[in-house]
């Protein structure tokens, strides 16, 4: 091998670790920014603007619905236990839902027409980094009791435990 050869190989096995190096030291960096100054979004309520109310109020449930059916059916799931827990919290049944899609209701119509389960109320945990139990804004608060409900079919939770416990 000629002296060239060599001293590519040496150069490059060099930028190789450095740039290794680099990224390692850029990590270290970012987790101890990280660390020191983002507190845990599970441990704030919910402060929720104007702005990100009125984001969720006028977003279309069907643009929606697809993404759920989509996030359950990947895990094993199917769109009757979708619309079991749908139907368990707003009272809709599969046409209700099915005319929202079709009508393009935002989650404000959709809500407002709902007759929300009572038990409802007992939904409790996090989404989205928030605590349900403690957003402030009464539609948000039912956008992400759905979410949650959403979420917990998507992780495998027996419908029993999903609906029938919270009453």
């Amino acid at each position: 091998m000629s002296e060239t050869t060599e001293q590519r190989k040496q150069l490059a096995k060099q930028l190789n670790f450095e740039s290794k190096l680099l990224k390692a030291e850029s990590m270290e960096i970012l987790n101890e920014f990280v660390n020191s100054h983002i507190t845990s979004l599970t441990d704030a309520p919910m402060k929720s603007t104007a702005h990100h109310d009125q984001r969720i109020a006028y977003m279309r449930f069907a643009t929606v619905y697809p993404l759920y059916l989509a996030k359950i059916e990947k895990k094993g799931r199917n769109e009757a236990e979708l619309l079991e827990v749908i139907e368990w919290l707003t009272g809709y049944d599969k046409q209700a839902v099915h005319a929202h899609i079709e009508n393009k209701s935002n989650f404000a119509t959709f809500f407002a027409q709902a007759n929300l389960n009572p038990a409802s109320k007992n939904i409790k945990g996090s989404i989205c980094g928030y605590k349900v139990e403690e957003i402030e804004n009464p539609l948000t608060q039912q956008v992400r009791y759905l979410d949650k409900l959403v979420d917990e079919l998507a992780k495998g939770k027996e419908m029993e435990k999903i609906i029938g416990a919270r009453g």
